[in-house]
């Protein structure tokens, strides 16, 4: 089957998802090109992908490396911006069909609505936008006719069980976690665990971010509050599974009690790949499952009163409004003093309930409330001390 290259925006294109996203565009050099690649301080790393990749634009956050950069790719007439305001512009290009937004936390919130005005479909990395303002980028979604496409491994896997289903009613979706390095912990092991063996993932070679949100269920929470506005659904209709293999991705049943589910080797590529390529399914090279190899998948329930988090963001959730804003900002925030040594692993949920307490709620907030709500958040999370 040929068809023309898709042309791809990849924001946050020198982290764990951009560089994976560059090694699947790299595969397959007849179905996608590269029109922008962006980065927040990594100028070096960026330099080297332009180079190779030979975008149209690049655009580094931080612009005090604007110089840097385009110094070195000025000869090879690839335009250089710098700064937000950039960003979100070059999502707006005509030469763009799908923008994958890779950036962590809020920072995906802006460009991200600025590509979906410019009705861009969206090859989502970033799940805080969801998380932040669902109701709000659904809504856009709608109305630019935008698809958006999600590249988390288990909102993948029930958006790939979804496929041919979608005039079927859901009955409930069931989210996997590999339960991270401190399955298993209490209280009394987790108030003494370590930056270092927080950010040692069993299963998955992630950011430091998103791995800390791993190791204090964080993570699936955010992805809890993901996938209703993805997939449309109440709190009642999510479920998380411990399942510390990681090969079943996720499952949907539906409502004759038949279940589907998408299984395969924690591999990021596979769901990256998939988003930038739908509908069609591109051949990979990538490891292929073994039963034998895995002969006890096991599954159990989640231990919400030890790992806070999950709980806090049902309770966002269920709150609505801006809540789960808060709830994102506080996380951030937390995680950030969590890896600055500066509070413990047990206290980041401390630091988030306190801000879901303490943060002015908005029941039906605009973009400017979640702008200030995030604002708010971040500077009582800073004050906070424990």
């Amino acid at each position: 089957m040929t068809s023309a290259k898709k042309h791809i925006a990849l924001l946050g294109s020198t982290g764990s998802i951009g560089t994976q996203a560059l090694e699947v565009i790299a595969s397959h050099p007849d179905q996608f090109e590269v029109e922008v690649l962006t980065a927040g301080s990594n100028a070096q790393l960026l330099i080297e992908q332009a180079q190779r990749f030979n975008p149209n634009v690049v655009v580094i956050g931080n612009e005090e490396l604007y110089d840097h950069v385009f110094a070195a790719l000025d000869p090879l007439d690839i335009k250089v911006y710098a700064g937000t305001a950039a960003l979100c512009s070059v999502v707006q290009m005509d030469t763009i069909d799908m923008v994958l937004t890779a950036l962590v936390g809020y920072a995906g919130l802006k460009p991200t609505i600025a590509a979906i005005e410019a009705k861009k479909h969206i090859a989502l990395a970033n799940k805080e936008t969801l998380v932040v303002a669902g109701d709000l980028i659904t809504s856009l979604a709608r109305e630019n006719a935008v698809n958006i496409y999600p590249v988390d491994s288990e909102h993948s896997a029930i958006f790939q069980c979804l496929v041919g289903e979608f005039h079927n009613p859901i009955e409930k979706i069931v989210l996997t976690a590999s339960g991270g390095p401190f399955r298993g912990f209490d209280k009394v092991k987790l108030a003494r665990v370590t930056k270092a063996q927080a950010l040692k993932h069993p299963n998955w070679d992630m950011g430091a971010k998103i791995t800390i949100d791993s190791a204090s269920l964080m993570n699936k929470g955010l992805e809890v509050i993901e996938a209703k506005w993805l997939f449309a659904l109440s709190a009642r209709q999510i479920e998380v599974i411990v399942h510390p293999q990681s090969i079943v991705h996720s499952l949907v049943q539906f409502k004759d009690g038949s279940m589907k589910a998408q299984m395969g080797l924690p591999d990021m590529k596979l769901p990256i790949q998939y988003a930038l390529a739908y509908p069609q399914r591109l051949s990979s090279d990538f490891p292929r499952f073994n039963f034998l190899d895995y002969p006890q998948l096991t599954f159990e329930q989640p231990d919400i009163e030890t790992f806070r988090n999950l709980q806090l963001a049902y309770d966002a959730m269920n709150k609505g409004g801006n809540m789960p804003c808060i709830l994102n900002a506080a996380n951030e925030v937390a995680v950030e003093k969590f890896l600055n040594d500066d509070i413990g692993f047990l206290e980041m949920s401390d630091l988030i309930a306190d801000c879901m307490h303490k943060v002015s709620f908005i029941e039906k907030p605009s973009y400017e409330d979640y702008v200030h709500s995030d604002l708010e958040t971040r500077e009582l999370a800073k004050a906070l001390k424990y």
